[in-house]
């Protein structure tokens, strides 16, 4: 059966990391564990954990990136919420047979092993869905 398992992650674009990091780590006290230029995305990243979940920073590193257009259109703010699965390719059949419409069609891989695919907001009531299995 493929189901979510968790919420995994929400993500939030920013314009600028260190501002963001003085709200999130410093004033509101999260934990930074990590922070990474992630290339095949034109972002760079960072961690914070709360509650067994993450709150991700994203900024844009090109300004061609879809990521950049998407802070360009709409400003800073929340970016898309993800949700870890059991199995990624079960649950993207399932969405094309539910006439969900997909940003990505096949499982992207990720560095560390993961697998992952959007879902338009289109189809989610307006919000950008990300799917994440971990390997």
């Amino acid at each position: 059966m493929a189901g979510v398992k968790s919420i995994h992650h929400v993500a939030v674009v920013v314009e600028d990391i260190e501002t963001s990091l003085n709200f999130w780590r410093d004033a509101l006290g999260l934990e930074m564990t990590g922070r990474r230029d992630v290339p095949a995305e034109a972002a760079e990243i960072a961690f914070l954990e709360v509650g067994g979940s993450e709150i991700e920073l994203v900024r844009p590193t090109s300004e061609e990136s879809g990521l950049a257009r998407y802070l360009a259109k709409r400003g800073p703010g929340m970016h898309h919420l993800c949700v870890e699965v059991e199995d990624i390719l079960t649950l993207l059949e399932k969405m094309r047979d539910h006439n969900i419409r997909l940003i990505n069609e096949e499982p992207r891989s990720g560095t560390d092993g993961r697998q992952y695919a959007f879902i338009h907001p289109e189809s989610t009531g307006g919000v950008l869905v990300e799917l994440y299995q971990l390997s």
